[in-house]
């Protein structure tokens, strides 16, 4: 098996389509050929960062055409320096 280890100032992010919205909220469905990939991914491996706010697991938000795709085992990865991780995204109690 294969391992992907970022270097330098660099984050390791997996790509999924779990976090597309695939309806609208008045119920319309869109078809896979009109979605907008969400720049959203986890956190797979971070590079020699010093003090890091995210961790392996973590939901990122990152720039739009940031990094560079990457594709290992049938599974697509964004390799992209740690500047371009805009926010991580937290889970919240409901009150």
């Amino acid at each position: 098996m294969k391992e992907l280890t970022p270097l330098n100032e660099n984050v390791l992010l997996e790509l999924t389509d779990e976090f597309a919205e695939s309806k609208t909220p008045s119920g319309i469905i869109i078809p896979d050929t009109a979605k907008e990939k969400p720049a959203v991914a986890r956190v797979v491996a971070l590079g020699n960062i010093e003090e890091p706010a995210i961790a392996p697991g973590d939901l990122v938000l990152y720039k739009k055409y940031a990094g560079n795709k990457v594709e290992l085992d049938g599974k697509e990865y964004l390799i992209l320096p740690y500047a371009d991780i805009l926010a991580k995204i937290s889970e919240t109690e409901s009150i």
